[in-house]
């Protein structure tokens, strides 16, 4: 009871702050900025390095952001539209009674918010609040006073008729007219009305860059006998070119120390190495003297994967046949060094607890190891996630219990994997589209609804389009 009385108080009192706020300042850019320093700090992309799906939806959620923020100061700008956000934020308090399950497993919460305010003020303290994050430190900005611009205003306001004047005439309400605008969701419709002009102008523009990206892959990787060249995150087509300008280079000034990566897949990441799935990491701020060192160390690498694979099945033998595996789009993109040490780590852990677990009693299932987790866990898709540090009599019964469930959900992986595949193609086919891809951040049952929905449509404007 004490509770939601401090937590009505606390919304009264925020309730009050911000009107007293608007009624007495205007916020600028630079006092926006700075009053979502805690939002920045719970969301920015940096601090999601162990969680690809997670930094891909907060860098996309902040580029939207940050151009809504802009509209809003920009003179004269009158057209919003509202927009749906999707941030994953940190939490600071583990503990705190507040905290949802999914921080438990994982230290962050997904919030979903959606923005119809047209002043930066109305905009910073909804942001902060659908966060749950404190607006107490923006009462202390400093911000300039327009006593004069709004005691003018005060003498200049609209007049304002009460509710029972629109019921008695028949007129139309304009603040409920204002309202319902702005509860109208973008629809995809109104969304390409919107865009195709703009989206057949960048892909025109685009096509001579995604032409040249195309042939330096091809040459490079026919030239090294890749087997792929890959791109860890979102880069634009310019970034992209510039990197494989830059292997060129490095092939031409050193084609000796190359010859060790025939057969492999080269992914362009945040840091150099090996990946555990034996694919070689490219850091794309190392210099062409750190990318050889990689490739000259390429048959050590080697050996330490031989290892790595035999830990593997070492671990798999104890747990009764599950099988360890590593999938890039759901873990962070480790090096080989560091997987390898969190296998050796659970593996001793497991062999000084000697678990019961019968010869291939959990032959077909699949499991993940993290070192970024506090408890075991069952992902949707079939497969366990264990952190490296689970307590073995706690692992042996959650495998235990939920094993009959994976299985389940391995089957239905499958079934939704082959439906996705069709639906794509059928769609692909449907608005002649050049592609039809989806983002990590998306998952395969979120993808076949969105087909289904796009089968329903008549959309002659994707014709052509990626």
């Amino acid at each position: 009871m004490f509770c939601c009385s401090r937590a009505v108080k606390r919304l009264y009192l925020e309730k009050i702050l911000s009107q007293h706020i608007l009624q007495s300042r205007s916020l600028s850019g630079a006092d926006a900025i700075n009053a979502l320093r805690p939002f920045y700090f719970a969301v920015h992309p940096d601090f999601f390095g162990q969680h690809p799906k997670e930094r891909e939806v907060n860098e996309n959620s902040l580029k939207r952001l940050n151009g809504y923020l802009e509209n809003l100061q920009k003179p004269g700008f009158r057209s919003f539209k509202p927009t749906r956000l999707t941030f994953y934020v940190r939490e600071s308090e583990p503990n705190s009674c507040n905290a949802q399950e999914s921080f438990s497993a994982s230290g962050f919460r997904a919030v979903t918010f959606t923005l119809r305010t047209r002043d930066l003020l109305s905009t910073v303290l909804d942001i902060l609040n659908s966060c749950s994050l404190s607006t107490e430190h923006v009462r202390s900005l400093n911000v300039n006073s327009q006593p004069h611009k709004e005691a003018k205003a005060v003498q200049n306001r609209p007049i304002k008729w009460d509710k029972t004047y629109y019921s008695f005439t028949g007129f139309k309400d304009p603040e409920e007219e204002l309202e319902q605008a702005q509860r109208v969701e973008t629809t995809l419709i109104s969304w390409l009305d919107d865009n195709e002009a703009n989206a057949e102008k960048k892909l025109k523009k685009s096509l001579p860059l995604r032409e040249e990206l195309e042939r330096l892959k091809f040459e490079l990787s026919h030239q090294l006998q890749l087997s792929d060249i890959r791109w860890q995150r979102s880069w634009g087509i310019a970034h992209r070119c510039s990197q494989l300008h830059s292997l060129g280079r490095l092939v031409q000034q050193r084609p000796e120390v190359l010859g060790n990566v025939k057969g492999h897949t080269l992914i362009f990441t945040d840091r150099s190495g090996m990946s555990p799935a034996g694919h070689v990491m490219l850091g794309t701020m190392d210099v062409h003297h750190q990318w050889t060192k990689i490739f000259e160390r390429l048959p050590n690498y080697y050996k330490l994967q031989k290892r790595m694979l035999f830990l593997e099945d070492r671990i798999s033998l104890l747990l009764g046949g599950i099988r360890v595996i590593y999938i890039e789009e759901l873990q962070p993109l480790l090096t080989l060094e560091e997987y390898y040490d969190n296998l050796d780590s659970f593996y001793n852990k497991l062999l000084d607890s000697r678990l019961p677990f019968h010869p291939r009693s959990l032959r077909g299932l699949q499991m993940i190891l993290e070192s970024d987790r506090y408890a075991p866990s069952l992902h949707e898709l079939g497969h366990f996630m264990i952190p490296t540090t689970c307590d073995p009599a706690t692992l042996q019964w959650f495998i235990i219990a939920k094993a009959q469930e994976a299985r389940e959900n391995l089957k239905r992986k499958e079934e939704m994997m082959l439906t996705e595949k069709e639906l794509i193609t059928t769609s692909t086919e449907k608005f002649s589209l050049d592609r039809l891809y989806k983002e990590p951040s998306i998952s395969s049952a979120q993808m076949i609804e969105c087909c289904k929905r796009l089968l329903q449509e008549s959309l002659p404007y994707l014709q052509e389009l990626i």
